[in-house]
């Protein structure tokens, strides 16, 4: 990769969890480089979002990579 490249990693937590395939396609088209997923288990921080079974799910919905926040008390 090009020293001066931005990558482009949107978070999946502002997504429409309705539509999650059809905003990462559209999101992929429009030049995402990978996925951005914010995992917090209610314990390290008070929030709790998507877990290993939603990320598990959606897994197959695109060939990008996948990064994670990990906010949890025991990764």
């Amino acid at each position: 990769m090009p020293k001066d490249k931005i990558e482009v990693s949107p978070s999946v937590m502002c997504m429409n969890f309705r539509n999650l395939e059809e905003d990462f396609r559209i999101l992929e088209n429009a030049g995402a480089d990978r996925f951005h997923f914010d995992i917090m288990d209610g314990h390290f921080v008070p929030n709790i979002t998507l877990g290993q079974d939603i990320l598990r799910a959606l897994r197959p919905v695109s060939n990008l990579p996948f990064e994670a926040h990990l906010m949890v008390e025991n990764p």
